[in-house]
């Protein structure tokens, strides 16, 4: 079976280049090709480019222009934060920093956490959510000690998309604070929230905070970090001094005015229309496909992102054989679909292996229309019934 069309379901992945995002970049990738530490008028029109798309990321997320670094990515970002937290406190005080994170984060969360811990520089804490993929307030209470000083949760998963509660942890963890009489900085990674929760920090209450350009419609290879004013954190990538001191290397000028025009585009109206079509995508595959299990809680979700596992079949088997079909989906986070183990997020919820590695992930975007989901549930349901009988 072969569509008309390549349909794309995996925006959580990725998203394509905003047409607006690829316009403001096109004269940084031309003509205005200054390094925007040079004092000559090439080096100052790239720095105001850079300070420009930096204003446009404080709006955003309610907060000074002065707290934005930007980095080359997510992953970057995270390891900033948590090896950076880390070299801070270690050399501030003689106490072992403790740091706890949840145990459904990204890798570039969790790999820095566990290396830290291995090299014996950091006690880390895991705590595993609820089997609805929601963290629960008194877990992450619980796992705070007195050389507690990071806290890290992912504000929506990025692979079955639930969506955490930051603010009552915030509160947890500020109820800490007085107890302890000193700073326990909260970091949250947002890459996955933020075209479609708001991500304003005052409200949400968090000390750090990632974003991901390429997952809202910007380019690839570049990221920024939320530092709020008075937190302490050294640099994990030393050179020139470049982003406040604190990520030296000449900046990604195209990429970082992509980043901040696509900021712009993100529009909280389109998600009702998404969300419909995600519920709808559900109900379609539940009908055709009666053994569909949804991972975690459908309520407290992204109205994007739809996880679901089918008994008997291999979830790296229905990819396959979807993308012959002409439809893009995944098993999960693209960052670590390449391997064959099941997925940590799915492990932490208690899912067994065999149950996890039946799994797809269909994320929606702008682009995604009804008929796009039609012809998707069509064939999702030839080719599960397909792989059931071929291993009977």
């Amino acid at each position: 079976m072969k569509t008309q069309k390549r349909i794309y379901l995996d925006y959580a992945a990725s998203a394509p280049l905003d047409k607006k995002a690829l316009e403001a970049m096109m004269p940084y990738l031309t003509r205005e090709f200054g390094n925007p530490s040079s004092l000559h008028s090439f080096g100052q029109e790239a720095r105001a480019a850079i300070e420009h798309a930096r204003e446009q990321l404080a709006r955003f997320l309610h907060c000074k222009a002065a707290e934005i670094i930007f980095t080359g990515g997510a992953t970057e970002a995270n390891n900033l934060v948590i090896k950076g937290v880390l070299e801070h406190a270690k050399s501030n005080t003689d106490t072992l920093p403790h740091i706890v994170v949840s145990g459904m984060e990204h890798e570039s969360v969790l790999e820095p956490a566990e290396h830290l811990r291995k090299q014996g520089l950091a006690e880390v804490a895991y705590v595993k959510p609820g089997k609805d993929g929601i963290m629960r307030v008194k877990d992450i209470e619980k796992a705070l000690q007195k050389n507690t000083v990071l806290v890290s949760v992912m504000y929506a998963n990025s692979e079955i998309g639930t969506i955490q509660p930051i603010k009552e942890i915030a509160e947890a963890i500020r109820n800490a604070e007085l107890a302890f009489g000193r700073r326990v900085f909260f970091h949250t990674d947002a890459v996955q929230a933020a075209n479609y929760l708001s991500c304003d920090v005052e409200k949400l209450d968090v000390d750090l905070l990632t974003l991901s350009s390429h997952k809202i419609y910007g380019p690839k290879g570049i990221g920024a970090l939320y530092v709020r004013e008075g937190v302490s954190l050294s640099a994990v990538i030393e050179g020139g001094g470049q982003e406040f001191q604190m990520r030296s290397g000449t900046e990604h000028v195209a990429g970082i005015v992509g980043f901040g025009a696509a900021v712009q585009q993100i529009n909280p109206k389109s998600h009702d229309r998404i969300k419909k079509l995600r519920d709808n995508l559900l109900v379609a595959i539940q009908q055709s496909v009666p053994d569909t299990v949804v991972t975690g809680s459908l309520e407290k979700r992204l109205p994007n992102n739809l996880h679901v596992r089918f008994k008997g079949v291999e979830g790296r088997d229905v990819v396959m054989r979807l993308d012959q079909a002409g439809f893009a989906v995944s098993t999960g986070s693209a960052c670590s679909e390449k391997t064959q183990e099941p997925s940590h997020v799915l492990i932490s919820l208690g899912i067994q292996p065999k149950d996890a590695l039946s799994s797809v992930r269909v994320s929606l975007g702008k682009s995604t229309t009804q008929k796009d989901i039609q012809a998707f549930a069509r064939a999702l349901s030839l080719q599960v019934a397909a792989l059931g009988e071929k291993g009977l």
